[in-house]
């Protein structure tokens, strides 16, 4: 395997590199990094927690070393919370730059990040809903001469559906100069994808990992099969299992809407679980703060919607459980991808119903995995299950008494989406 110096970085940034502990080329950043140091156009398709975001980062700060102005680089990505990561490795990375970036996401304040862009920060970092709208609103700052747009998880932001990108991009395309460089990276590569890797005009450099399985090797992927009745009792004693042989472990629950999300939540609290939630509908500002405080084991356990399944890298997450079987396969591998990152170990256990079976053969066909059943002891499961329905129940009709309960009736009468306009 080669080493950072040979794919043509500088010595201060592969320097960089090892004091952050990274001595070593993954295959996605070994194959894509020199392309984009020749100044080629970029399409990366590679697995959840093979180091995708490092492999756009270190050529962007290398180009950046050599003639810093203005606004050099843009990248959107689909969720708020990737928006803060992709950040993140920026700033560390180009700590010996003094890089100045900027973070553009919704449910923040728009002044502020007007000033932010005014100040022409080297890179900007965006979801495309709120970006449009500072683009849309004011004319306070310029992209007309960065010389990066990155697309990361460029699959999410392509797609049309519930949160159908297309106008938000139009508006940003319109003020970036045709002479960049495009560098577009992925878990899962879509039909969109394909269709704009046959037609691009100037033959961008494209990689995709040649492995056959979309997860990685040392995810062990479970499922257990549940009657759809007791599936939250099997869930309760799933967990109670894992706390209590792994204390120290953290675990992720997805599940499939906002109102489930809260309701979980407020449930597993019943079994005194340490617990918290993350979904599209709690304010920004709790977002960011829940999310923090999983991150620092502060809650050892976070019931999060699709909007945490995307490129959030938690080093203390050892599970990911699927409450609901997800209906794409792509969703799947976004989900279990949230453990077993950068070749550490890591479980992922699906609770399938009688409804689901078709999903886990469509999943297992695109994964070229098959799920292996995870041992449940049923007699454990029975002796809660009258006590996890109750307190499901309770849940779900508790009264208003305090504000955030008050919003969590508004949750139960208008099923949520899983996302908002980011």
């Amino acid at each position: 395997m080669a080493d950072f110096s040979s794919l043509g970085l500088s010595d201060w940034l592969v320097q960089q590199c090892k004091q952050l502990g990274i001595n070593k080329p993954t295959a996605v950043q070994e194959n894509c990094m020199p392309a984009i140091l020749q100044g080629r156009d970029c399409l990366g398709c590679a697995k959840t927690g093979s180091g995708k975001t490092a492999a756009f980062v270190l050529p962007v700060l290398q180009k950046l070393s050599e003639e810093p102005y203005g606004i050099f680089c843009l990248v959107l990505t689909p969720t708020r919370e990737l928006a803060y990561q992709i950040a993140e490795q920026f700033r560390v990375l180009g700590k010996p730059l003094g890089l100045r970036e900027c973070i553009i996401v919704g449910g923040m304040d728009m002044v502020s990040q007007a000033v932010e862009l005014s100040n022409q920060p080297h890179v900007v970092v965006a979801t495309p809903g709120r970006l449009a709208d500072h683009i849309r609103s004011s004319n306070t700052f310029s992209m007309s001469k960065i010389q990066f747009l990155i697309l990361d998880e460029a699959d999410r932001l392509l797609e049309q559906g519930c949160t159908d990108f297309t106008k938000d991009l139009e508006v940003i395309m319109g003020i970036l100069p045709a002479k960049r460089q495009t560098l577009l990276f992925s878990a899962t590569l879509t039909d969109t994808l394909q269709e704009l890797k046959s037609i691009a005009m100037n033959e961008p450099f494209f990689w995709e990992s040649t492995s056959e399985t979309r997860t990685v090797e040392e995810l062990d992927q479970r499922y257990i099969l549940t009657p759809e009745k007791v599936k939250d009792a099997y869930m309760v004693h799933l967990i109670q299992t894992l706390t209590d042989q792994h204390d120290d472990w953290s675990i992720i629950i997805f599940t499939n809407t906002c109102k489930n999300c809260q309701i979980l939540t407020m449930m597993l609290r019943e079994f005194n679980f340490p617990v918290i939630s993350l979904h599209s509908m709690m304010k920004q500002k709790q977002r960011f703060a829940n999310l923090a405080k999983f991150k620092a084991s502060v809650y050892k356990i976070l019931i999060a919607t699709d909007v945490a399944a995307r490129g959030l890298d938690i080093p203390t997450v050892q599970v990911v459980i699927n409450h609901n079987t997800p209906g794409l396969p792509k969703i799947y591998i976004h989900r279990v991808g949230r453990t077993a990152r950068a070749g550490r170990n890591g479980v992922s256990i699906t609770l399938v119903t009688q409804y689901d079976i078709h999903l886990v053969h469509v999943i297992e066909q695109q994964t070229k995995t098959k799920l292996k059943e995870y041992p449940v002891e049923e007699k454990a499961v029975l002796k809660i299950l009258t006590q996890v329905n109750m307190a499901r129940r309770q849940c779900e009709i508790l009264p208003c008494t305090q504000t955030t309960l008050c919003k969590t009736l508004l949750f139960l009468i208008f099923e949520s989406d899983n996302y908002e306009r980011i």
